[in-house]
Protein backbone atom coordinates (compact mmCIF):
# COMPACT_ATOMS: atom_id res chain seq x y z
CA UNK A 1 0.00 0.00 0.00
CA UNK A 2 3.20 2.41 0.35
CA UNK A 3 4.21 1.56 -2.56
CA UNK A 4 1.47 2.42 -4.17
CA UNK A 5 0.47 5.63 -2.76
CA UNK A 6 4.34 6.34 -2.88
CA UNK A 7 3.98 5.78 -6.58
CA UNK A 8 1.18 7.75 -7.27
CA UNK A 9 2.34 10.15 -5.67
CA UNK A 10 4.86 10.51 -8.25
CA UNK A 11 2.94 10.11 -10.56
CA UNK A 12 0.75 12.64 -9.60
CA UNK A 13 3.78 14.63 -9.02
CA UNK A 14 5.29 14.51 -12.27
CA UNK A 15 2.32 15.19 -13.95
CA UNK A 16 1.70 18.40 -11.90
CA UNK A 17 5.30 19.23 -12.78
CA UNK A 18 5.09 18.49 -16.60
CA UNK A 19 2.01 20.48 -16.71
CA UNK A 20 3.65 23.41 -14.25
CA UNK A 21 5.96 23.28 -17.50
CA UNK A 22 3.98 23.43 -19.67
CA UNK A 23 2.13 26.82 -18.24
CA UNK A 24 5.56 28.45 -17.77
CA UNK A 25 6.07 27.88 -21.46
CA UNK A 26 3.32 29.14 -22.85
CA UNK A 27 3.17 32.09 -20.62
CA UNK A 28 6.57 32.81 -21.35
CA UNK A 29 5.47 33.23 -25.19
CA UNK A 30 2.52 35.44 -23.93
CA UNK A 31 4.71 37.46 -22.13
CA UNK A 32 7.04 38.09 -24.97
CA UNK A 33 4.47 38.67 -27.37
CA UNK A 34 2.47 41.17 -25.04
CA UNK A 35 5.66 43.07 -24.71
CA UNK A 36 6.36 43.25 -28.40
CA UNK A 37 2.82 44.10 -28.91
CA UNK A 38 3.58 47.06 -26.15
CA UNK A 39 6.47 47.92 -27.64
CA UNK A 40 5.23 48.07 -31.50
CA UNK A 41 1.84 50.35 -30.24
CA UNK A 42 1.69 53.52 -31.12
CA UNK A 43 0.37 54.20 -27.46
CA UNK A 44 2.41 51.41 -25.80
CA UNK A 45 -0.31 49.37 -25.14
CA UNK A 46 -1.09 46.00 -26.61
CA UNK A 47 -5.11 46.52 -27.05
CA UNK A 48 -3.95 49.33 -29.68
CA UNK A 49 -4.46 46.58 -32.10
CA UNK A 50 -7.81 45.47 -31.10
CA UNK A 51 -10.61 45.91 -34.28
CA UNK A 52 -14.26 47.11 -32.91
CA UNK A 53 -17.18 44.98 -32.98
CA UNK A 54 -19.71 44.32 -35.75
CA UNK A 55 -22.27 46.83 -35.85
CA UNK A 56 -19.97 49.31 -33.53
CA UNK A 57 -20.25 52.11 -36.25
CA UNK A 58 -19.33 55.18 -33.46
CA UNK A 59 -15.52 52.76 -33.36
CA UNK A 60 -15.35 53.14 -37.11
CA UNK A 61 -13.21 56.04 -38.38
CA UNK A 62 -15.93 57.40 -40.66
CA UNK A 63 -16.01 60.82 -42.95
CA UNK A 64 -17.43 64.12 -41.03
CA UNK A 65 -19.78 64.27 -44.07
CA UNK A 66 -20.71 60.91 -44.75
CA UNK A 67 -22.02 59.31 -40.86
CA UNK A 68 -22.45 56.00 -41.06
CA UNK A 69 -26.18 55.06 -40.68
CA UNK A 70 -27.41 51.47 -40.90
CA UNK A 71 -29.95 52.51 -43.71
CA UNK A 72 -26.57 53.50 -45.67
CA UNK A 73 -24.77 50.45 -44.85
CA UNK A 74 -27.72 48.51 -45.81
CA UNK A 75 -28.25 50.35 -49.37
CA UNK A 76 -24.05 50.34 -49.65
CA UNK A 77 -24.28 45.98 -48.85
CA UNK A 78 -26.95 46.15 -51.98
CA UNK A 79 -25.22 47.91 -54.36
CA UNK A 80 -22.10 46.50 -53.75
CA UNK A 81 -22.88 43.32 -55.06
CA UNK A 82 -25.18 44.10 -57.41
CA UNK A 83 -24.74 43.97 -60.86
CA UNK A 84 -27.93 45.45 -62.28
CA UNK A 85 -25.83 48.84 -61.89
CA UNK A 86 -23.32 47.78 -64.74
CA UNK A 87 -25.43 50.46 -67.40
CA UNK A 88 -22.76 51.48 -69.16
CA UNK A 89 -20.26 48.58 -70.62
CA UNK A 90 -18.31 48.92 -73.55
CA UNK A 91 -20.68 46.33 -75.37
CA UNK A 92 -24.57 45.84 -74.59
CA UNK A 93 -24.36 42.12 -74.19
CA UNK A 94 -22.14 42.99 -70.91
CA UNK A 95 -24.85 45.49 -69.32
CA UNK A 96 -25.68 43.79 -65.89
CA UNK A 97 -22.80 41.49 -65.69
CA UNK A 98 -20.54 42.56 -62.89
CA UNK A 99 -20.52 44.43 -59.58
CA UNK A 100 -17.83 45.91 -57.24
CA UNK A 101 -17.43 42.32 -56.03
CA UNK A 102 -16.03 40.92 -58.95
CA UNK A 103 -12.89 42.32 -58.36
CA UNK A 104 -12.87 42.40 -54.26
CA UNK A 105 -14.14 38.94 -53.77
CA UNK A 106 -15.59 38.39 -50.26
CA UNK A 107 -13.82 34.31 -50.22
CA UNK A 108 -10.72 35.69 -51.87
CA UNK A 109 -10.28 38.47 -48.83
CA UNK A 110 -12.34 40.81 -50.92
CA UNK A 111 -9.77 41.09 -53.82
CA UNK A 112 -9.28 39.35 -57.04
CA UNK A 113 -9.50 35.48 -57.43
CA UNK A 114 -7.38 35.84 -59.88
CA UNK A 115 -3.78 37.95 -60.64
CA UNK A 116 -5.90 40.81 -61.91
CA UNK A 117 -9.44 42.12 -61.73
CA UNK A 118 -11.77 42.24 -64.98
CA UNK A 119 -15.20 43.64 -64.62
CA UNK A 120 -16.39 45.17 -67.98
CA UNK A 121 -15.60 42.84 -70.37
CA UNK A 122 -14.71 40.14 -68.43
CA UNK A 123 -16.30 36.23 -68.18
CA UNK A 124 -16.55 33.35 -65.78
CA UNK A 125 -15.92 32.95 -62.36
CA UNK A 126 -14.61 29.58 -61.47
CA UNK A 127 -14.84 28.86 -57.31
CA UNK A 128 -12.90 32.17 -55.85
CA UNK A 129 -12.89 34.29 -59.09
CA UNK A 130 -9.83 32.73 -60.16
CA UNK A 131 -11.16 31.61 -63.44
CA UNK A 132 -12.05 35.69 -64.66
CA UNK A 133 -10.91 36.14 -68.22
CA UNK A 134 -11.94 38.24 -71.55
CA UNK A 135 -14.57 37.85 -73.07
CA UNK A 136 -13.82 37.35 -77.35
CA UNK A 137 -15.63 40.41 -78.14
CA UNK A 138 -13.61 42.91 -76.51
CA UNK A 139 -10.34 44.50 -77.52
CA UNK A 140 -7.46 44.02 -74.51
CA UNK A 141 -7.81 48.21 -74.74
CA UNK A 142 -11.88 48.10 -73.97
CA UNK A 143 -11.77 46.16 -71.04
CA UNK A 144 -12.11 47.48 -67.57
CA UNK A 145 -8.92 46.67 -65.99
CA UNK A 146 -6.04 48.05 -63.87
CA UNK A 147 -2.64 48.08 -64.69
CA UNK A 148 -2.27 46.90 -60.55
CA UNK A 149 -4.17 44.02 -58.65
CA UNK A 150 -6.85 45.61 -56.68
CA UNK A 151 -6.13 45.69 -52.69
CA UNK A 152 -8.51 44.37 -50.46
CA UNK A 153 -11.41 46.40 -48.78
CA UNK A 154 -10.98 44.74 -45.62
CA UNK A 155 -10.84 47.08 -43.00
CA UNK A 156 -10.44 50.06 -45.19
CA UNK A 157 -12.04 52.45 -42.63
CA UNK A 158 -8.06 52.94 -41.54
CA UNK A 159 -6.76 54.08 -44.85
CA UNK A 160 -6.31 57.97 -45.47
CA UNK A 161 -5.21 57.49 -49.18
CA UNK A 162 -6.63 55.09 -50.90
CA UNK A 163 -5.15 52.87 -54.11
CA UNK A 164 -1.79 51.45 -54.38
CA UNK A 165 -0.38 55.34 -54.94
CA UNK A 166 -2.57 56.79 -52.62
CA UNK A 167 -4.40 59.58 -55.67
CA UNK A 168 -7.73 59.62 -53.75
CA UNK A 169 -8.92 61.81 -50.74
CA UNK A 170 -7.57 65.80 -50.32
CA UNK A 171 -6.30 64.82 -46.51
CA UNK A 172 -3.41 63.13 -45.67
CA UNK A 173 -0.41 62.86 -47.73
CA UNK A 174 -2.08 64.56 -50.24
CA UNK A 175 -2.26 67.69 -48.66
CA UNK A 176 0.38 70.30 -50.59
CA UNK A 177 -0.34 68.26 -54.08
CA UNK A 178 -3.19 69.95 -55.06
CA UNK A 179 -1.87 71.02 -58.38
CA UNK A 180 -1.59 67.35 -59.31
CA UNK A 181 -5.77 67.45 -59.05
CA UNK A 182 -5.46 70.09 -62.10
CA UNK A 183 -3.78 67.50 -64.56
CA UNK A 184 -5.80 64.45 -64.26
CA UNK A 185 -9.57 64.63 -64.57
CA UNK A 186 -10.19 61.76 -62.39
CA UNK A 187 -8.42 63.45 -59.27
CA UNK A 188 -10.76 66.54 -59.89
CA UNK A 189 -12.63 64.66 -57.33
CA UNK A 190 -10.39 65.23 -54.57
CA UNK A 191 -11.07 68.72 -54.92
CA UNK A 192 -14.92 68.43 -53.30
CA UNK A 193 -12.84 67.82 -50.05
CA UNK A 194 -14.43 64.41 -49.32
CA UNK A 195 -12.44 61.36 -47.64
CA UNK A 196 -10.62 59.44 -49.81
CA UNK A 197 -12.99 56.34 -49.86
CA UNK A 198 -16.27 58.83 -51.20
CA UNK A 199 -14.05 60.42 -53.31
CA UNK A 200 -12.57 57.09 -54.95
CA UNK A 201 -16.34 55.44 -55.21
CA UNK A 202 -17.45 58.72 -56.83
CA UNK A 203 -15.27 58.27 -59.43
CA UNK A 204 -14.86 54.65 -59.85
CA UNK A 205 -18.39 54.55 -60.75
CA UNK A 206 -17.78 56.23 -63.77
CA UNK A 207 -14.77 54.57 -64.39
CA UNK A 208 -16.19 51.56 -64.02
CA UNK A 209 -19.03 52.16 -66.06
CA UNK A 210 -22.32 51.90 -63.56
CA UNK A 211 -24.72 54.14 -63.49
CA UNK A 212 -27.92 54.87 -61.08
CA UNK A 213 -31.16 54.31 -63.51
CA UNK A 214 -34.48 54.93 -63.62
CA UNK A 215 -34.82 51.01 -64.35
CA UNK A 216 -32.18 50.32 -60.76
CA UNK A 217 -34.30 52.40 -58.25
CA UNK A 218 -38.12 51.16 -59.73
CA UNK A 219 -37.91 47.84 -61.70
CA UNK A 220 -34.86 46.79 -59.40
CA UNK A 221 -36.60 48.14 -56.01
CA UNK A 222 -33.93 50.66 -54.94
CA UNK A 223 -35.73 53.62 -54.57
CA UNK A 224 -36.58 52.83 -51.56
CA UNK A 225 -33.12 51.82 -50.05
CA UNK A 226 -32.05 55.65 -51.48
CA UNK A 227 -35.14 57.08 -49.60
CA UNK A 228 -34.58 55.50 -46.55
CA UNK A 229 -30.47 56.50 -46.73
CA UNK A 230 -30.39 59.94 -47.96
CA UNK A 231 -33.92 61.38 -46.50
CA UNK A 232 -32.77 64.56 -46.10
CA UNK A 233 -31.12 65.10 -49.29
CA UNK A 234 -32.67 67.14 -52.37
CA UNK A 235 -34.24 65.02 -54.84
CA UNK A 236 -31.43 65.85 -57.81
CA UNK A 237 -28.85 64.05 -55.69
CA UNK A 238 -30.54 61.49 -53.96
CA UNK A 239 -30.82 59.32 -56.43
CA UNK A 240 -27.03 60.00 -57.77
CA UNK A 241 -23.61 58.26 -58.06
CA UNK A 242 -22.97 60.27 -55.30
CA UNK A 243 -25.06 59.13 -52.80
CA UNK A 244 -24.24 55.11 -54.22
CA UNK A 245 -20.88 55.95 -53.82
CA UNK A 246 -21.33 57.46 -50.22
CA UNK A 247 -23.59 54.68 -49.31
CA UNK A 248 -21.14 51.63 -50.62
CA UNK A 249 -17.86 53.76 -48.53
CA UNK A 250 -20.10 53.95 -45.26
CA UNK A 251 -20.48 49.59 -45.77
CA UNK A 252 -16.81 49.52 -46.84
CA UNK A 253 -15.85 50.94 -43.62
CA UNK A 254 -17.65 48.42 -41.65
CA UNK A 255 -15.66 45.21 -43.39
CA UNK A 256 -13.73 45.17 -39.94
CA UNK A 257 -11.74 41.47 -39.77
CA UNK A 258 -12.71 41.50 -35.59
CA UNK A 259 -13.09 37.37 -35.71
CA UNK A 260 -9.58 36.46 -36.96
CA UNK A 261 -7.79 34.67 -34.31
CA UNK A 262 -5.18 37.41 -33.12
CA UNK A 263 -7.86 39.20 -32.75
CA UNK A 264 -9.81 36.56 -30.04
CA UNK A 265 -6.55 36.73 -28.75
CA UNK A 266 -6.41 40.26 -27.97
CA UNK A 267 -9.38 39.88 -26.69
CA UNK A 268 -8.10 37.60 -23.89
CA UNK A 269 -8.64 33.36 -25.50
CA UNK A 270 -4.76 33.29 -24.92
CA UNK A 271 -5.63 29.29 -26.53
CA UNK A 272 -7.00 30.48 -29.45
CA UNK A 273 -3.41 30.72 -31.17
CA UNK A 274 -0.79 27.95 -31.39
CA UNK A 275 2.32 27.76 -29.98
CA UNK A 276 3.93 28.30 -33.45
CA UNK A 277 1.72 31.31 -33.99
CA UNK A 278 2.79 32.69 -31.26
CA UNK A 279 6.50 32.25 -31.83
CA UNK A 280 5.54 34.09 -35.53
CA UNK A 281 3.87 36.91 -33.72
CA UNK A 282 6.63 37.89 -31.64
CA UNK A 283 8.64 37.84 -34.85
CA UNK A 284 6.05 40.06 -36.72
CA UNK A 285 6.03 42.32 -33.97
CA UNK A 286 10.32 41.65 -33.09
CA UNK A 287 13.21 40.13 -35.56
CA UNK A 288 10.93 40.42 -38.70
CA UNK A 289 10.32 44.21 -38.28
CA UNK A 290 7.24 43.61 -40.16
CA UNK A 291 5.46 46.38 -37.33
CA UNK A 292 7.98 48.79 -38.75
CA UNK A 293 5.77 49.38 -41.89
CA UNK A 294 2.30 47.88 -40.52
CA UNK A 295 1.86 49.35 -37.92
CA UNK A 296 -1.35 50.70 -38.01
CA UNK A 297 -4.30 49.09 -36.42
CA UNK A 298 -5.31 47.23 -39.50
CA UNK A 299 -1.37 46.58 -39.83
CA UNK A 300 -1.00 48.67 -42.53
CA UNK A 301 0.00 52.12 -43.27
CA UNK A 302 -0.46 55.48 -45.06
CA UNK A 303 2.84 55.22 -46.41
CA UNK A 304 4.66 54.40 -49.36
CA UNK A 305 7.86 52.28 -50.14
CA UNK A 306 9.85 50.39 -53.42
CA UNK A 307 10.58 46.91 -52.48
CA UNK A 308 11.67 46.37 -56.43
CA UNK A 309 8.96 43.73 -57.08
CA UNK A 310 8.14 42.66 -60.65
CA UNK A 311 4.69 44.37 -62.17
CA UNK A 312 1.73 43.12 -63.74
CA UNK A 313 3.07 43.15 -67.15
CA UNK A 314 5.14 40.15 -66.43
CA UNK A 315 2.15 37.88 -65.26
CA UNK A 316 1.11 35.94 -68.24
CA UNK A 317 -2.55 36.12 -67.43
CA UNK A 318 -2.50 39.91 -67.32
CA UNK A 319 -4.38 42.25 -69.78
CA UNK A 320 -3.94 45.86 -71.47
CA UNK A 321 -0.07 46.57 -69.41
CA UNK A 322 2.93 46.75 -70.04
CA UNK A 323 6.57 48.06 -69.32
CA UNK A 324 5.32 51.33 -69.97
CA UNK A 325 2.12 51.41 -68.08
CA UNK A 326 2.73 54.71 -65.46
CA UNK A 327 1.09 52.73 -62.71
CA UNK A 328 4.13 50.54 -62.59
CA UNK A 329 5.79 54.09 -60.69
CA UNK A 330 3.74 53.79 -57.78
CA UNK A 331 3.25 56.89 -55.90
CA UNK A 332 5.65 58.85 -58.47
CA UNK A 333 2.69 58.47 -61.24
CA UNK A 334 0.32 60.71 -58.65
CA UNK A 335 3.14 63.23 -57.28
CA UNK A 336 5.89 63.33 -60.05
CA UNK A 337 8.42 63.24 -58.02
CA UNK A 338 11.48 61.13 -58.40
CA UNK A 339 11.65 60.66 -54.66
CA UNK A 340 8.12 58.99 -55.12
CA UNK A 341 8.80 56.70 -57.89
CA UNK A 342 8.42 52.57 -57.41
CA UNK A 343 6.81 53.53 -54.41
CA UNK A 344 3.67 51.49 -53.19
CA UNK A 345 1.40 51.72 -50.50
CA UNK A 346 1.85 49.32 -47.39
CA UNK A 347 -1.48 47.17 -47.39
CA UNK A 348 -3.19 45.82 -44.56
CA UNK A 349 -2.69 42.10 -43.79
CA UNK A 350 -5.86 40.62 -42.60
CA UNK A 351 -7.01 37.21 -44.96
CA UNK A 352 -3.89 37.60 -47.40
CA UNK A 353 -4.12 33.77 -47.60
CA UNK A 354 -7.42 33.53 -49.15
CA UNK A 355 -6.16 34.41 -52.72
CA UNK A 356 -2.64 33.46 -54.18
CA UNK A 357 -1.54 36.72 -55.51
CA UNK A 358 0.63 39.41 -53.74
CA UNK A 359 2.28 42.71 -53.95
CA UNK A 360 1.08 45.83 -56.41
CA UNK A 361 1.38 43.11 -59.59
CA UNK A 362 0.97 39.57 -58.24
CA UNK A 363 4.72 38.61 -58.78
CA UNK A 364 4.34 36.05 -55.23
CA UNK A 365 1.64 33.15 -55.57
CA UNK A 366 2.23 32.27 -51.72
CA UNK A 367 2.70 33.37 -48.53
CA UNK A 368 6.12 31.69 -47.88
CA UNK A 369 7.40 33.24 -50.94
CA UNK A 370 6.47 36.64 -49.97
CA UNK A 371 8.12 35.81 -46.27
CA UNK A 372 11.19 34.58 -48.07
CA UNK A 373 11.53 37.63 -49.91
CA UNK A 374 11.40 40.05 -47.06
CA UNK A 375 13.79 37.61 -45.66
CA UNK A 376 16.47 37.30 -48.43
CA UNK A 377 16.19 41.10 -48.76
CA UNK A 378 16.87 40.75 -52.77
CA UNK A 379 14.82 42.72 -55.41
CA UNK A 380 13.69 40.91 -58.49
CA UNK A 381 12.44 44.00 -60.57
CA UNK A 382 15.86 45.17 -62.51
CA UNK A 383 13.88 48.46 -63.46
CA UNK A 384 14.24 49.85 -60.08
CA UNK A 385 17.48 51.61 -59.15
CA UNK A 386 18.87 50.77 -55.96
CA UNK A 387 18.77 54.17 -54.91
CA UNK A 388 14.91 53.86 -54.72
CA UNK A 389 14.46 50.70 -52.37
CA UNK A 390 13.15 51.54 -48.79
CA UNK A 391 16.08 51.01 -46.56
CA UNK A 392 13.66 48.72 -44.33
CA UNK A 393 14.12 46.14 -47.44
CA UNK A 394 17.25 44.16 -46.03
CA UNK A 395 18.26 40.70 -45.19
CA UNK A 396 16.68 39.46 -41.90
CA UNK A 397 18.05 36.42 -41.23
CA UNK A 398 15.45 34.39 -40.52
CA UNK A 399 15.74 30.63 -40.23
CA UNK A 400 13.51 28.10 -42.48
CA UNK A 401 11.63 27.70 -38.82
CA UNK A 402 11.14 31.00 -38.32
CA UNK A 403 9.95 31.73 -41.96
CA UNK A 404 7.38 28.98 -41.40
CA UNK A 405 6.34 30.50 -38.02
CA UNK A 406 5.86 33.85 -39.85
CA UNK A 407 4.30 32.50 -42.50
CA UNK A 408 1.62 30.79 -40.19
CA UNK A 409 0.73 33.48 -38.75
CA UNK A 410 -0.14 35.22 -41.55
CA UNK A 411 -1.70 32.88 -43.15
CA UNK A 412 -4.05 31.81 -39.80
CA UNK A 413 -3.59 34.04 -37.24
CA UNK A 414 -4.75 37.06 -39.45
CA UNK A 415 -7.67 35.08 -41.53
CA UNK A 416 -11.31 36.26 -40.07
CA UNK A 417 -13.27 33.00 -41.62
CA UNK A 418 -16.69 34.66 -41.73
CA UNK A 419 -16.51 37.22 -44.22
CA UNK A 420 -20.04 35.94 -45.31
CA UNK A 421 -21.42 37.99 -42.64
CA UNK A 422 -20.74 40.73 -45.14
CA UNK A 423 -22.63 39.48 -48.30
CA UNK A 424 -26.33 39.84 -48.78
CA UNK A 425 -28.36 36.55 -49.18
CA UNK A 426 -29.92 38.07 -52.11
CA UNK A 427 -30.54 40.88 -54.15
CA UNK A 428 -33.74 43.04 -55.26
CA UNK A 429 -32.92 42.89 -58.67
CA UNK A 430 -32.71 38.69 -58.41
CA UNK A 431 -29.63 39.02 -59.99
CA UNK A 432 -26.61 36.52 -59.97
CA UNK A 433 -23.84 38.05 -57.75
CA UNK A 434 -20.94 38.78 -57.81
CA UNK A 435 -20.96 38.07 -61.47
CA UNK A 436 -23.81 37.57 -63.70
CA UNK A 437 -22.42 36.35 -67.52
CA UNK A 438 -23.96 33.03 -68.24
CA UNK A 439 -20.52 31.26 -67.71
CA UNK A 440 -20.55 33.02 -64.45
CA UNK A 441 -23.86 31.86 -63.46
CA UNK A 442 -23.38 28.38 -64.16
CA UNK A 443 -20.13 28.21 -62.00
CA UNK A 444 -22.12 30.26 -59.26
CA UNK A 445 -25.00 27.99 -59.28
CA UNK A 446 -27.51 31.09 -60.68
CA UNK A 447 -29.25 28.82 -63.22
Amino acid sequence: MRVSTLFLFCLIGGILSCNQDKIYINDTIDLQLEAAMAKAATNGDPSFFKLPETGDYAALPQAPNNPITSAKVELGKLLFFETGIANNPAYPNAKGTYSCATCHVPSAGFRPGSAQGVADGGLGFGHNGEARTKQSIYEEWELDVQGVRPLSVLNVAYVENTTWNGRFGSQGVNIGTEERWELDEKLAINKEGFAALESQNIEGLETHRMDITEEVLDDFGYRRYFDAAFSGWPENTKYSKKAAAFAISAYLRTLITNKAPFQEYLKGNRQVLSEQEKKGAVLFFGKARCYNCHKNKNLGANEFYALGVKDLHEVATSFNTSPEDPRNLGRGEYSGEQEDMFKFKIPQLYNLGDAPFYFHGSSKTNLHDVVEYFNDGIPENPNVPEEYLARQFRPLYMTDQEVNDLTLFLEQSLRDPDLDRYVPVSLPSGNCFPNNDNTSRVELGCN
